[in-house]
């Protein structure tokens, strides 16, 4: 595997924590800037707002560009607004600095994964793809508990202090290591690529990743209130669930990019079909710690095994637009983010029962099991057709 794949999961993994590290600093920012949990809790949705609506609009624009100029650009982009944040006492200024930074990360990312592929042979697509979201699950295994310790023990602004340190060496080795340019940048054409986006195996393969990391981060985002509300452990204990539900994230997207290439196989299909039962497991036994921990680990495993071989699998579809692919992909997996935390909150709302998440990540799941059955049986009857015409 090329170094300078490993040297974009760096960027990732910084980008990863500051997007997922705002779960664990909203009481702190509440307190010093004088607003709401509510108003702080609005943070992660602008940067997944950020994510969704900036991964086309940067894929777009810098298709032209450079690849050493478009990542240097962005990178430089993420640690300006993080040193902004940082040193603001304006939540406003703040909160859009979490947009511009949720439209750099969106940009890097999406070019990325496409300077990941391109690195490789079609053949190695699925590990590129795995090794560079490790940086993303490995935030989870580290980045994340260590920002809510550093926010504990410093104030929130540490943190972002922290995640543009973190940006500075990837940032030195993309100037030294990335491409200068890809050839054939010249002959992008933004339009035909975006049509690729209404073919309908990218329309099923984008549905099926944003359903599937819906029922990912809807209990995701809870993990916190349930260790503490339903199985009643402390707040210190909290790092530690994410940190379990990371590193079985970090195991799924290792085991994925050795033996998965996107395809719905076999072993897609059977953890598929165990993912909405997990779900269903943790809601029901999220008042005992042993169960919770190991259950979240296993769930971290299976939802980001299968999340990333679905990101391969919305790039491979989406092959006739290879400047716009990880921008595709992107857009899926924040969409999932963003919606499916909107979900769980109406159903949590409604029932005064943090399980609830759980439920709805197990019927997220169960969803997605369905649409893979509903294709897999309209593509049998298609094959009995044309051996019939034949």
């Amino acid at each position: 595997m090329p170094v300078f794949i490993h040297v974009l999961a760096l960027a990732v993994f910084a980008q990863g924590t500051s997007e997922f590290m705002l779960s664990g600093l909203v009481p702190g920012i509440a307190r010093d800037l004088s607003v709401s949990v509510g108003a702080a809790a609005s943070l992660t949705s602008a940067y997944a707002i950020g994510m969704i609506v900036g991964a086309p609009v940067m894929a777009a624009l810098s298709a032209r560009w450079p690849r050493r100029r478009a990542l240097a650009g962005f990178l430089t982009a993420f640690v300006i607004v993080h040193v902004i944040g940082a040193v603001t006492t304006d939540f406003a200024v703040l909160f859009g600095t979490r947009i511009v930074a949720a439209v750099v990360n969106a940009g890097f990312l999406a070019v990325a994964m496409s300077v990941a592929t391109a690195l490789v042979p079609p053949s190695r697509h699925a590990r590129a793809t795995a090794v560079l979201l490790s940086g993303v699950t490995l935030s989870c295994v580290a980045g994340v508990p260590a920002g809510a310790l550093l926010g504990d023990w410093s104030g929130w602004r540490s943190a972002f202090w922290a995640v543009a340190a973190l940006c500075l060496p990837a940032l030195a080795l993309v100037f030294h290591r990335a491409p200068a340019d890809a050839a054939g940048r010249e002959e992008v054409s933004i339009r035909r690529e975006a049509r690729a986006l209404g073919s309908r195996p990218v329309r099923r393969a984008m549905l099926l990743a944003a359903v599937v990391n819906g029922a990912t981060f809807a209990t995701f985002a809870y993990l916190a209130v349930i260790a503490t509300d339903i199985a009643h452990l402390p707040e210190a204990a909290v790092p530690a669930l994410l940190a379990a539900f990371g590193a079985g994230a970090f195991a799924g997207v290792t085991t994925a990019g050795r033996t998965a290439d996107g395809e719905l196989g076999r072993g897609l299909l059977l953890a598929l079909c165990a993912l909405p039962l997990g779900w269903a497991l943790l809601a029901t036994t999220s008042a005992c710690p042993a169960p919770l921990f190991l259950v979240t680990a296993l769930q971290g495993a299976l939802s980001f095994g299968i999340g990333s071989t679905l990101v391969t699998r919305v790039m491979r579809t989406a092959q006739e637009a290879p400047s716009l692919g990880g921008s595709f992909a992107t857009v899926a997996l924040n969409a999932g983010a963003f919606l499916g935390p909107l979900i769980a909150g109406a159903a949590t709302g409604t029932t005064d029962d943090y399980r609830g998440a759980a439920w709805v990540s197990a019927a997220l799941a169960a969803t997605a099991v369905a649409m893979v059955a509903v294709s897999g049986a309209g593509a049998a009857r298609a094959r009995a057709r044309a051996e019939e015409a034949g």
